[in-house]
Protein backbone atom coordinates (compact mmCIF):
# COMPACT_ATOMS: atom_id res chain seq x y z
CA UNK A 1 0.00 0.00 0.00
CA UNK A 2 1.24 3.59 -0.82
CA UNK A 3 2.42 6.00 2.14
CA UNK A 4 -0.01 8.37 2.96
CA UNK A 5 1.14 12.00 2.77
CA UNK A 6 1.07 14.00 5.68
CA UNK A 7 -1.97 16.72 5.58
CA UNK A 8 0.50 19.89 5.69
CA UNK A 9 2.45 18.48 2.80
CA UNK A 10 -0.25 17.47 1.06
CA UNK A 11 -1.47 21.15 0.83
CA UNK A 12 2.10 22.27 0.09
CA UNK A 13 2.13 20.02 -2.70
CA UNK A 14 -0.66 21.39 -4.30
CA UNK A 15 0.21 24.97 -4.90
CA UNK A 16 2.69 23.72 -6.85
CA UNK A 17 1.67 20.33 -8.52
CA UNK A 18 -2.05 21.33 -9.50
CA UNK A 19 -0.67 23.43 -12.03
CA UNK A 20 2.00 21.23 -13.10
CA UNK A 21 -0.15 18.14 -13.86
CA UNK A 22 -2.82 20.64 -15.76
CA UNK A 23 0.53 21.68 -17.53
CA UNK A 24 1.27 18.69 -18.75
CA UNK A 25 -2.72 17.25 -19.76
CA UNK A 26 -2.83 20.81 -21.90
CA UNK A 27 0.50 19.91 -24.07
CA UNK A 28 0.03 15.81 -24.36
CA UNK A 29 -0.60 14.61 -27.90
CA UNK A 30 -2.96 11.85 -28.18
CA UNK A 31 -3.65 8.67 -30.56
CA UNK A 32 -6.73 7.86 -32.56
CA UNK A 33 -6.98 4.82 -34.62
CA UNK A 34 -9.08 4.90 -38.17
CA UNK A 35 -12.06 3.60 -36.13
CA UNK A 36 -12.45 6.80 -33.93
CA UNK A 37 -13.26 8.97 -36.50
CA UNK A 38 -16.92 9.07 -35.79
CA UNK A 39 -15.98 10.57 -32.52
CA UNK A 40 -13.38 13.38 -34.72
CA UNK A 41 -15.72 16.23 -34.03
CA UNK A 42 -17.06 15.98 -30.35
CA UNK A 43 -13.36 15.49 -29.68
CA UNK A 44 -12.87 19.40 -30.93
CA UNK A 45 -14.33 20.95 -28.34
CA UNK A 46 -11.96 19.19 -26.16
CA UNK A 47 -8.92 19.55 -27.43
CA UNK A 48 -6.41 22.92 -28.46
CA UNK A 49 -6.59 23.65 -31.98
CA UNK A 50 -3.65 22.64 -33.24
CA UNK A 51 -3.32 19.95 -31.00
CA UNK A 52 -1.03 17.09 -32.32
CA UNK A 53 -2.58 13.81 -32.68
CA UNK A 54 -1.03 10.43 -34.05
CA UNK A 55 -2.86 8.00 -36.04
CA UNK A 56 -1.94 4.28 -35.48
CA UNK A 57 -1.79 1.72 -37.83
CA UNK A 58 -4.06 -1.40 -37.30
CA UNK A 59 -3.86 -4.92 -38.46
CA UNK A 60 -5.70 -5.26 -42.03
CA UNK A 61 -5.33 -1.26 -42.25
CA UNK A 62 -4.26 0.65 -45.76
CA UNK A 63 -1.95 3.41 -46.55
CA UNK A 64 -5.34 5.04 -47.86
CA UNK A 65 -7.06 5.11 -44.56
CA UNK A 66 -4.22 6.21 -42.70
CA UNK A 67 -3.96 9.43 -45.38
CA UNK A 68 -8.02 9.50 -45.08
CA UNK A 69 -7.72 9.89 -40.83
CA UNK A 70 -4.82 12.21 -41.85
CA UNK A 71 -6.96 14.62 -43.79
CA UNK A 72 -9.95 14.79 -41.29
CA UNK A 73 -7.48 15.41 -38.41
CA UNK A 74 -6.07 18.40 -40.76
CA UNK A 75 -9.62 19.53 -41.84
CA UNK A 76 -10.74 19.53 -38.12
CA UNK A 77 -7.84 21.47 -36.96
CA UNK A 78 -5.37 19.08 -35.60
CA UNK A 79 -2.12 18.36 -36.75
CA UNK A 80 -1.61 14.62 -37.67
CA UNK A 81 0.93 12.22 -36.88
CA UNK A 82 0.79 9.02 -38.99
CA UNK A 83 2.50 5.61 -38.04
CA UNK A 84 4.79 4.23 -40.62
CA UNK A 85 4.96 0.80 -39.96
CA UNK A 86 8.61 0.10 -42.19
CA UNK A 87 8.22 -3.48 -42.79
CA UNK A 88 5.01 -2.73 -44.36
CA UNK A 89 6.40 -0.98 -47.43
CA UNK A 90 7.75 -2.95 -50.23
CA UNK A 91 9.89 -0.39 -51.86
CA UNK A 92 11.99 2.85 -51.68
CA UNK A 93 9.53 4.16 -54.09
CA UNK A 94 6.10 3.04 -51.95
CA UNK A 95 8.09 5.42 -49.26
CA UNK A 96 8.32 7.72 -51.27
CA UNK A 97 4.50 7.43 -52.58
CA UNK A 98 3.31 7.17 -49.08
CA UNK A 99 5.13 10.35 -47.87
CA UNK A 100 3.82 12.32 -50.70
CA UNK A 101 0.35 11.09 -50.49
CA UNK A 102 0.36 12.52 -46.47
CA UNK A 103 1.55 15.49 -47.36
CA UNK A 104 -0.21 16.27 -50.61
CA UNK A 105 -3.90 15.41 -48.36
CA UNK A 106 -2.87 16.58 -45.29
CA UNK A 107 0.07 18.61 -45.18
CA UNK A 108 1.62 16.58 -42.67
CA UNK A 109 5.48 17.67 -40.71
CA UNK A 110 5.64 14.73 -39.28
CA UNK A 111 5.20 10.94 -38.91
CA UNK A 112 6.00 8.06 -36.37
CA UNK A 113 8.24 5.65 -37.94
CA UNK A 114 8.10 1.98 -36.28
CA UNK A 115 9.67 -1.26 -37.10
CA UNK A 116 6.24 -2.79 -37.13
CA UNK A 117 5.84 -6.11 -35.65
CA UNK A 118 5.82 -8.03 -38.33
CA UNK A 119 8.08 -11.01 -38.51
CA UNK A 120 9.33 -10.27 -42.42
CA UNK A 121 9.71 -7.30 -44.09
CA UNK A 122 7.62 -7.11 -47.30
CA UNK A 123 10.65 -5.01 -48.90
CA UNK A 124 13.94 -3.31 -48.11
CA UNK A 125 13.57 -1.98 -44.34
CA UNK A 126 14.22 -4.24 -41.96
CA UNK A 127 14.47 -1.45 -39.30
CA UNK A 128 13.73 2.59 -39.04
CA UNK A 129 17.37 3.51 -39.50
CA UNK A 130 16.84 2.04 -43.13
CA UNK A 131 14.62 4.60 -43.64
CA UNK A 132 15.81 7.47 -42.09
CA UNK A 133 19.06 6.58 -44.68
CA UNK A 134 17.27 7.51 -47.54
CA UNK A 135 16.68 10.74 -46.84
CA UNK A 136 12.60 10.62 -48.19
CA UNK A 137 11.33 12.51 -44.97
CA UNK A 138 13.61 15.56 -45.66
CA UNK A 139 12.90 15.47 -49.94
CA UNK A 140 9.00 15.64 -49.09
CA UNK A 141 9.58 18.16 -46.83
CA UNK A 142 9.27 16.28 -43.40
CA UNK A 143 10.36 18.86 -40.22
CA UNK A 144 10.22 16.02 -37.74
CA UNK A 145 10.07 12.74 -36.80
CA UNK A 146 9.03 10.49 -33.81
CA UNK A 147 10.57 7.06 -32.91
CA UNK A 148 9.78 5.17 -30.62
CA UNK A 149 11.46 4.52 -27.15
CA UNK A 150 11.71 1.55 -24.92
CA UNK A 151 12.59 2.51 -21.21
CA UNK A 152 11.83 -1.35 -20.04
CA UNK A 153 13.28 -2.98 -23.29
CA UNK A 154 11.51 -4.84 -25.84
CA UNK A 155 10.35 -8.77 -25.32
CA UNK A 156 11.99 -10.29 -28.64
CA UNK A 157 14.87 -7.85 -28.81
CA UNK A 158 18.31 -7.93 -26.80
CA UNK A 159 18.21 -4.68 -24.79
CA UNK A 160 21.97 -3.72 -25.76
CA UNK A 161 20.32 -3.96 -29.41
CA UNK A 162 17.36 -1.46 -28.61
CA UNK A 163 19.88 1.19 -26.78
CA UNK A 164 21.51 1.12 -29.70
CA UNK A 165 18.86 1.45 -31.80
CA UNK A 166 17.39 4.20 -30.16
CA UNK A 167 20.71 6.34 -30.41
CA UNK A 168 21.33 5.15 -34.21
CA UNK A 169 17.97 6.57 -34.87
CA UNK A 170 17.95 9.75 -32.88
CA UNK A 171 21.90 10.29 -34.71
CA UNK A 172 20.82 9.34 -38.05
CA UNK A 173 17.67 12.31 -37.82
CA UNK A 174 20.08 14.88 -36.12
CA UNK A 175 22.12 14.19 -39.24
CA UNK A 176 19.28 15.01 -41.54
CA UNK A 177 18.68 18.12 -39.72
CA UNK A 178 14.97 17.16 -38.84
CA UNK A 179 13.98 17.58 -34.83
CA UNK A 180 13.57 14.18 -33.58
CA UNK A 181 11.46 12.83 -30.60
CA UNK A 182 11.70 9.48 -29.22
CA UNK A 183 8.16 8.54 -28.09
CA UNK A 184 8.09 6.09 -25.32
CA UNK A 185 6.02 2.29 -25.25
CA UNK A 186 3.40 2.29 -22.55
CA UNK A 187 4.84 2.28 -18.91
CA UNK A 188 2.37 2.37 -15.77
CA UNK A 189 5.25 3.61 -13.01
CA UNK A 190 7.40 6.56 -13.50
CA UNK A 191 11.07 5.38 -11.91
CA UNK A 192 12.00 2.97 -15.31
CA UNK A 193 11.19 5.82 -17.70
CA UNK A 194 13.20 8.16 -15.65
CA UNK A 195 16.32 5.79 -15.09
CA UNK A 196 15.81 5.58 -18.85
CA UNK A 197 15.66 9.32 -19.39
CA UNK A 198 18.82 10.09 -16.80
CA UNK A 199 20.95 7.21 -19.36
CA UNK A 200 19.91 8.70 -22.17
CA UNK A 201 21.26 12.01 -22.01
CA UNK A 202 24.52 10.58 -20.08
CA UNK A 203 24.76 9.55 -24.06
CA UNK A 204 24.64 12.78 -25.06
CA UNK A 205 21.45 12.37 -27.09
CA UNK A 206 19.66 15.79 -27.48
CA UNK A 207 16.37 14.23 -28.54
CA UNK A 208 13.07 15.34 -27.42
CA UNK A 209 11.85 12.93 -24.91
CA UNK A 210 8.04 11.86 -24.23
CA UNK A 211 6.45 9.46 -21.69
CA UNK A 212 3.88 7.17 -23.36
CA UNK A 213 1.08 6.39 -20.91
CA UNK A 214 -2.47 5.20 -20.92
CA UNK A 215 -5.63 7.47 -21.01
CA UNK A 216 -8.03 5.78 -18.84
CA UNK A 217 -9.40 2.79 -19.12
CA UNK A 218 -10.62 -0.61 -17.25
CA UNK A 219 -7.65 -2.75 -15.73
CA UNK A 220 -8.85 -5.47 -17.44
CA UNK A 221 -7.67 -3.66 -21.69
CA UNK A 222 -5.04 -2.23 -19.79
CA UNK A 223 -3.47 -5.65 -18.72
CA UNK A 224 -4.60 -6.86 -22.13
CA UNK A 225 -2.50 -4.48 -24.21
CA UNK A 226 0.08 -3.97 -21.98
CA UNK A 227 1.18 -7.76 -22.60
CA UNK A 228 0.58 -7.60 -26.32
CA UNK A 229 3.00 -4.31 -26.00
CA UNK A 230 5.72 -6.16 -24.38
CA UNK A 231 5.37 -3.82 -21.23
CA UNK A 232 8.16 -4.51 -18.98
CA UNK A 233 8.38 -4.55 -15.18
CA UNK A 234 6.49 -1.59 -14.67
CA UNK A 235 2.95 -3.83 -15.24
CA UNK A 236 3.47 -4.43 -11.69
CA UNK A 237 1.84 -1.36 -10.98
CA UNK A 238 -1.61 -2.74 -12.17
CA UNK A 239 -1.03 -5.70 -10.16
CA UNK A 240 -0.68 -3.21 -6.92
CA UNK A 241 -4.60 -1.77 -7.46
CA UNK A 242 -7.45 -2.96 -5.84
CA UNK A 243 -8.61 -5.79 -7.62
CA UNK A 244 -12.29 -5.48 -6.34
CA UNK A 245 -14.79 -5.89 -8.77
CA UNK A 246 -15.70 -1.89 -8.84
CA UNK A 247 -12.47 -1.39 -9.69
CA UNK A 248 -11.95 -4.21 -12.67
CA UNK A 249 -15.49 -2.01 -14.38
CA UNK A 250 -14.34 1.22 -13.54
CA UNK A 251 -11.69 3.10 -14.95
CA UNK A 252 -7.89 3.50 -14.22
CA UNK A 253 -6.12 6.09 -14.78
CA UNK A 254 -2.45 7.85 -15.31
CA UNK A 255 -2.74 9.65 -12.42
CA UNK A 256 -0.46 8.12 -9.90
CA UNK A 257 2.61 8.30 -13.00
CA UNK A 258 1.19 11.89 -14.19
CA UNK A 259 1.95 13.02 -10.54
CA UNK A 260 5.35 11.80 -10.03
CA UNK A 261 6.57 13.38 -13.48
CA UNK A 262 5.04 16.49 -12.70
CA UNK A 263 6.96 16.72 -9.43
CA UNK A 264 10.04 15.50 -11.66
CA UNK A 265 9.63 18.32 -14.14
CA UNK A 266 9.01 20.97 -10.99
CA UNK A 267 12.54 19.83 -9.29
CA UNK A 268 14.32 20.12 -12.76
CA UNK A 269 15.49 16.44 -12.51
CA UNK A 270 14.21 14.85 -15.60
CA UNK A 271 14.54 16.50 -18.81
CA UNK A 272 11.45 15.02 -21.11
CA UNK A 273 9.15 17.26 -23.27
CA UNK A 274 6.21 15.66 -22.22
CA UNK A 275 3.41 12.98 -22.30
CA UNK A 276 1.86 11.51 -24.96
CA UNK A 277 -1.66 9.43 -24.44
CA UNK A 278 -2.56 5.77 -26.24
CA UNK A 279 -6.46 5.87 -26.06
CA UNK A 280 -7.09 2.09 -26.46
CA UNK A 281 -10.07 2.40 -28.37
CA UNK A 282 -11.12 5.34 -25.72
CA UNK A 283 -10.35 8.22 -27.59
CA UNK A 284 -13.09 10.06 -26.37
CA UNK A 285 -13.05 9.54 -23.16
CA UNK A 286 -9.38 10.27 -22.84
CA UNK A 287 -10.06 13.36 -24.61
CA UNK A 288 -12.77 14.25 -22.00
CA UNK A 289 -10.03 13.16 -19.13
CA UNK A 290 -7.73 14.99 -20.30
CA UNK A 291 -9.69 17.86 -21.16
CA UNK A 292 -10.90 18.02 -16.99
CA UNK A 293 -7.28 17.92 -15.97
CA UNK A 294 -5.92 20.14 -18.15
CA UNK A 295 -8.57 22.45 -16.58
CA UNK A 296 -7.19 21.95 -13.19
CA UNK A 297 -10.72 20.46 -12.21
CA UNK A 298 -9.02 17.19 -9.73
CA UNK A 299 -7.75 17.46 -6.46
CA UNK A 300 -4.25 15.29 -4.82
CA UNK A 301 -5.12 12.69 -3.02
CA UNK A 302 -3.14 11.37 -0.13
CA UNK A 303 -2.44 7.89 -1.77
CA UNK A 304 0.19 9.92 -4.46
CA UNK A 305 -2.14 10.32 -7.03
CA UNK A 306 -5.24 12.68 -7.52
CA UNK A 307 -9.35 12.27 -8.35
CA UNK A 308 -11.09 13.91 -10.42
CA UNK A 309 -13.90 16.64 -9.20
Amino acid sequence: MSQQLPRRELETAAELLIPAIAQLARQATIELNYHDLKDLEASRRLLSPGKRVYVSFLPKQSWAQSEQACRALRQAGFDPVPHVPVRLLHSEQELGEVLERFVNAAQIREVLLIAGDYAQSAGPFQCVADVLRTGQLVHHGLQRVSLAGHPEGHPKVALDEIRRAELEKVDLAARAGLDAALVTQLFFEAAPFIDWAHGLRRTGAQCRVVAGVAGPARLTTLFKFALRCGVGPSIRALGTRSTSLAKLIGDHGPQAVMRVLAAERLGGSTDFAGLHFFCFGGYLRTCEWLAATADGRFRLDEDRGFDSI
